[in-house]
């Protein structure tokens, strides 16, 4: 059974994209057949991976608009049991396309375009991870329509929960109207700095409000981490021994036990 699962959090900068790529390399690295779609026009994730965008001939967009089979579009990687669904800038305008065609056609699903798409691949593999864009637009609707659940990464930073009960209301709200059977796998803290109280202080704070859905997990800040994407390279490539690749194996592992599989 094919488990999708979105990373979302309309905040930049809170480690989605080094978590979508990490996480899918760490499973990947487990054994785990699995597939990153990159669902931001900014497409760093697929930059991330060393694909050269010049040599993207089909991309998510093209699944998106309906013009292109999905299994056109996948990349495989260098990397071990991974694939990707890169993104390009076209990514960018798609919200307006998707809602014109939905004027011009009633039975245009616009919000159902991923997960019609992903129908026809997902047996395919045992996870496929999808990297939001830092939106809660239609975009992103259609990654939490796609999806069982999602990864909320929260940073370690002054401000940490500003905006969650937006994202939540998102969720909930997908929930009730368009995926009935969408959860929330957890919540990741990401840029610990563990010589700041500050830092610590936003682990409790999170905590106690999301409780156990928590990972144990905590990415660390630094350096290492920032470098490797500059690379196309997942940090357990780029630097196999730091206490960065070790985090994100832990959190594959934790992903793998709460999902049984």
């Amino acid at each position: 059974m094919t488990k999708v699962i979105s990373l979302v959090n309309q905040k930049g900068g809170v480690g989605k994209t080094t978590t979508s790529i990490n996480l899918a390399a760490s499973l990947g690295k487990l054994g785990k057949k699995t597939i990153l779609i990159d669902l931001d026009p900014q497409g760093n994730t697929t930059t991330g991976l060393g694909v050269n965008k010049g040599d993207i001939a089909y991309s998510v967009y093209d699944i998106l608009n309906g013009s292109i089979e999905p299994k056109k579009t996948i990349i495989k990687t260098r990397f071990t049991n991974l694939s990707i669904i890169p993104a390009t800038i076209n990514l960018a305008g798609l919200d307006i396309e998707l809602v014109e065609k939905g004027y011009q056609n009633v039975t245009f699903k616009k919000n159902e375009q991923l997960r019609n798409a992903l129908l026809k691949i997902k047996d395919n593999y045992e996870y496929i991870i999808i990297d939001c864009p830092p939106s809660l637009g239609l975009i992103t609707t259609n990654a939490l329509v796609a999806s069982d659940s999602v990864i909320i990464p929260v940073q370690c930073e002054f401000f940490a929960l500003e905006g969650i009960t937006q994202l939540l209301n998102t969720i909930i709200m997908t929930q009730t109207r368009l995926n009935p059977h969408l959860k929330i796998e957890g919540v990741l803290l990401t840029l610990l700095d563990s010589r700041t109280n500050l830092g610590l202080e936003v682990v409790e704070e999170v905590r106690k409000f999301f409780k156990d859905k928590v990972f144990n997990t905590i990415i660390p800040r630094l350096i290492r981490l920032v470098e490797a994407p500059s690379h196309g390279e997942p940090i357990n490539e780029y630097d196999p021994t730091s206490r960065a690749a070790e985090a994100y194996l832990n959190l594959a592992k934790e992903v793998i036990e709460r999902n049984g599989k």
